[in-house]
């Protein structure tokens, strides 16, 4: 028994480095470009560029390692499949489900593994990289408005924005808070919006529209009126920014800690703090695809019978699509308020899981 458990985790090992090899240079050809940019139009020294890269390869980890490993689960056990070997060992008596626990004890292994690189590793490699790329060339006045991210280094305003086209000076799903003490937070929120980088004044007009606005009340001041509108402009001084040297961080380049620290302080601000729940989650979650992935993969290999490379890759990016949409979708809910991210982002987890637990049973039963 011993022996065919070795051989099983020898069959899965190789392919699994081979996976992730191929998937990592396959998802930073296009980070090649935007590198060799950054050498070309400006002058980045190759110290900075090799900083980036190896930045980019550890962000790409969390992506890689999940496809990685349903990969490797298709290659090793379609191609025992395909030779009647797992017919063989079958026929001997042998009980499919004690080969296949050492996989699964691996794919859990990867998933916790994972959790600590999420929380830790690829935080600190995102900030390392947006802080580098920052610093080597992006100087000009809408840097400071990132997507994603509560900016909060202006004296007077906290903003959330969901989507930022730099290239067209455009904006979508806009939050701007304003903390006042001994009132309720003032918050405008528009639907869309347009922005104007003036180097020269070091400044950024915003242009805000169909949205809304807490006005005070002239009657009671220590309370605010609804206002809504279609056009709203206001004006950002990055001269008066608080904390100049310091770079913003996105919920992506925090560890849960700073998470659920971030969220506390944003509760206690009025802040609705559900991107950063969600971010949570989502580490986490994402992590511990690995395991659903190899529950998944082995009575899909079982099924299909077929070595072929081509066949057993595209399979496992289908299921890996399959999976990272139903976690767009669920991401998406949550930051729309209509889901709450402790349940939802679990999802895609729950369903191929429940799905891969009754293939492998059919599988190992029959």
């Amino acid at each position: 028994m011993r022996i065919l458990r070795n051989y099983f985790l020898r069959e899965f090992i190789t392919p699994l480095f081979l996976s992730l090899g191929v998937l990592s240079f396959v998802m930073l050809l296009g980070s090649l470009i935007r590198l060799t940019d950054l050498v070309i139009n400006k002058g980045v020294d190759i110290f900075s560029i090799t900083k980036l890269f190896l930045f980019m390869m550890s962000s790409s980890l969390s992506y890689t390692l999940p496809l990685g490993t349903l990969t490797a689960v298709l290659f090793s056990l379609g191609r025992l499949s395909s030779d009647n070997e797992i017919m063989a060992i079958r026929a001997s008596g042998v009980h499919l489900f004690s080969l296949i626990s050492p996989l699964l004890t691996v794919g859990l292994i990867l998933s916790l593994l994972l959790v600590v690189f999420n929380d830790r590793v690829i935080p600190y490699a995102h900030f390392a990289q947006r802080k580098t790329i920052i610093e080597v060339g992006m100087k000009n006045p809408t840097a400071a408005l990132e997507p994603g991210i509560f900016i909060n280094s202006f004296q007077k305003y906290i903003l959330f924005i969901y989507q930022i086209d730099q290239k067209k000076n455009r904006m979508g799903n806009v939050r701007i808070y304003e903390p006042q003490e001994g009132r309720p937070t003032r918050t405008i929120v528009a639907k869309r919006g347009e922005f104007i980088a003036i180097p020269e004044q070091n400044m950024v007009k915003l242009k805000l529209m169909d949205g809304t606005s807490d006005e005070p009340d002239p009657k009671n001041p220590t309370s605010f009126y609804k206002l809504n509108f279609k056009t709203y402009f206001m004006s950002l001084n990055l001269g008066q920014m608080r904390d100049k040297d310091k770079i913003g961080k996105k919920p992506k380049d925090m560890t849960v800690a700073e998470l659920h620290e971030e969220a506390k302080k944003l509760e206690r601000e009025g802040i609705d703090p559900t991107p950063l729940l969600t971010e949570i989650n989502e580490k986490i979650s994402m992590a511990f695809s690995c395991f659903v992935f190899v529950l998944l993969g082995f009575p899909l290999a079982a099924i299909t019978k077929r070595r072929g490379v081509f066949i057993n890759f595209a399979m496992a990016c289908l299921f890996f699509g399959l999976y990272y949409a139903l976690l767009l979708g669920a991401e998406a809910l949550c930051l729309q308020g209509f889901a709450n991210p402790r349940f939802m982002i679990w999802l895609p987890n729950i369903i191929l899981g429940s799905l891969g637990a009754y293939l492998t049973y059919r599988a190992c039963a029959s």
